[in-house]
């Protein structure tokens, strides 16, 4: 059995007609509320030969991701069953995190509060069947078919692909490349094919110091054949740093820059790429200190500003900043 809640608070500047935050942004995404971000309770099996895992979960961030899912599946964690078909791989057909990037839906495993504007324009989960081949103990090789991007409930009669591989020279070492290809049309008279990698390193320099590196990219057919294929990229650069006198204390500052670039606004905007929208263009940071009074608790409080090209925020400003405090507990 496992368990994990994340209660938060946040504040916008300039600060928002309402409660909610930019479009955009799809985790911690309400200010000026007293909120739960996530709330999740699950079990998992694993004999080494059968797995399986079954989670549910409630609050803002289920309510924003997954809102084109049917009721009935939008408090779906993950759902999967699988197995060894031989030594060394495992097959998992369902629900379950996505291959793409670096951070996990569970704000507290990754090395900032808020989500990077890679994730929020990138899949949180999948659903589809899962190959994964432990081909040494520093490579790792994923093949998936899905029914699409970040979607359970099949939007067309077409299928995705996605691949993964993970390489751990060392201790110190992470390289990872993913891919994904489908068609991410919601009528099959449509079709646009979509192709993405996401690419990734984590490094430990030392035992308070360690760096993240990304980098993703992305084209899709444009909606009028004449304009080609519509681009996308997203870079990030991120520094976690242990502090106090001791390298293993409670204290982690972490320290983010980052950029997304969408050409028409192709991914990021709900009524899709079209040749007369404007490019979506942000940049921005953002600092965060975290206390871990325990293994099963962290506190955090983070600041971030982001520079838009366009006034993307409000009708008028092009910076938008942010504060955000969280509690969150995991069992």
């Amino acid at each position: 059995m496992y368990g994990y809640v994340d209660g938060y608070f946040g504040l916008d500047f300039p600060a928002p007609a309402d409660t909610r935050r930019p479009g955009f942004i799809y985790a911690h995404n309400r200010q000026n509320e007293f909120t739960v971000n996530q709330a999740l309770v699950g079990a998992r099996y694993d004999d080494g030969r059968v797995r399986g895992a079954l989670g549910l979960q409630a609050g803002t961030y289920p309510e924003a991701n997954y809102v084109a899912e049917p009721a009935v599946l939008q408090h779906i964690y993950e759902a999967y069953a699988g197995f060894r078909p031989f030594t060394k791989a495992w097959l998992d057909v369902g629900v379950f995190g996505s291959h793409i990037g670096y951070e996990s839906a569970i704000s507290k495993n990754n090395w900032t509060l808020t989500h990077s504007l890679a994730a929020e324009g990138s899949p949180y989960y999948e659903a589809g069947a899962r190959f994964t081949y432990e081909a040494s103990t520093k490579w790792t090789l994923t093949a998936l078919a899905l029914n699409g991007w970040q979607n359970i409930r099949e939007n067309n009669r077409s299928k995705a692909l996605g691949t993964q591989v993970q390489w751990r020279p060392s201790a110190r070492w992470l390289l990872n490349s993913s891919t994904f290809y489908g068609n991410e049309q919601p009528t099959d008279s449509v079709r646009r094919r979509r192709y993405f990698h996401d690419f990734y390193l984590t490094y430990a320099a030392n035992t308070r110091l360690s760096v993240l590196a990304l980098f993703d990219i992305g084209t899709q057919q444009a909606r009028r054949t004449a304009f080609g294929n519509d681009t996308w990229h997203t870079g990030a650069l991120v520094l976690r740093y242990r502090l106090g006198a001791r390298p293993g204390g409670p204290f982690t500052a972490a320290l983010r820059g980052e950029y997304y670039y969408a050409k028409n606004g192709v991914v990021v905007r709900d009524a899709g790429p079209l040749a007369s929208a404007p490019d979506y263009f942000v940049r921005g940071g953002s600092l965060n200190f975290d206390y871990a009074p325990s293994r099963r608790l962290l506190v955090r409080l983070e600041g971030k500003v982001l520079n838009a090209r366009n006034p993307l925020f409000t009708n008028t400003a092009r910076t938008y900043g942010n504060l955000t405090g969280t509690i969150a507990l995991s069992l």
